[in-house]
């Protein structure tokens, strides 16, 4: 399942940038579902952006299906708040995954790391998937990530590897892979505020499919 883009230029809410779309090619013309989607190895070591901050707030907890790999790239860091920014960025990437496996809309764990525009789009985003009974599939990986903190606020850039991940339908649990091409990859620029817990929310998204920075 391929997460959609749109021209860089185009300033979009989380809503604007989920379209639904085929995973390994991201063809425009496939019926199917579209992700925010992020991969990490289960071999791999925990995130290097993991911090006090998160375990001093109440988090939801992460649950994700077996058949869903991530693998993030994050560059080390060995400043705190450029190591809190990438976790809870990629926190987000893995919470609106388990609102797709659980299939809702509404879910608590997306909403406790986005507000605002990010938000509401994510829950169009997951509805869509929803209507069409599918969840994502595969593995993501994450990698040319770079992080700009300004006061409460930060900017997080990164690149997505979306050719090995796919629709997986609910129902029939058929998977839908399709053809790897340059719309596999997708670069993403997030804005994020430090709210009140502590808690660096993803606020809003511009992204573009088969962007050349991102493409083998």
């Amino acid at each position: 399942m391929n997460r959609p883009s749109l021209p860089a230029a185009a300033a979009l809410a989380a809503a604007g940038a989920l379209l639904l779309t085929a995973c390994g090619g991201g063809d425009d013309k496939t019926k199917d579902g579209d992700r925010i989607a992020g991969a990490r190895d289960s071999k791999e070591q925990a995130s290097p952006s993991a911090s006090k901050t998160e375990e001093s707030t109440d988090r939801p907890k992460i649950a994700l299906p077996k058949d869903l790999t991530y693998i993030f790239n994050w560059p080390s860091t060995g400043d705190a708040t450029e190591k809190a920014v990438l976790h809870d960025g990629e926190q987000f990437i893995k919470a609106t995954d388990m609102a797709l496996a659980e299939q809702d809309p509404l879910h608590e764990a997306y909403r406790f790391y986005s507000e605002g525009e990010a938000a509401a789009g994510t829950e169009v985003y997951v509805k869509r998937f929803v209507d069409h009974k599918a969840r994502t599939t595969g593995t993501y990986r994450f990698f040319k990530a770079a992080v700009s903190v300004k006061g409460g606020t930060a900017s997080l850039v990164y690149c997505e590897d979306q050719s090995k991940a796919f629709n997986r339908y609910i129902k029939t649990d058929k998977v839908d892979k399709t053809p790897v091409t340059k719309n596999s990859y997708v670069f993403y620029n997030t804005s994020m505020r430090k709210n009140d817990q502590g808690v660096w929310v993803t606020e809003k998204m511009l992204s573009q499919r088969g962007a050349a920075q991102c493409r083998p």
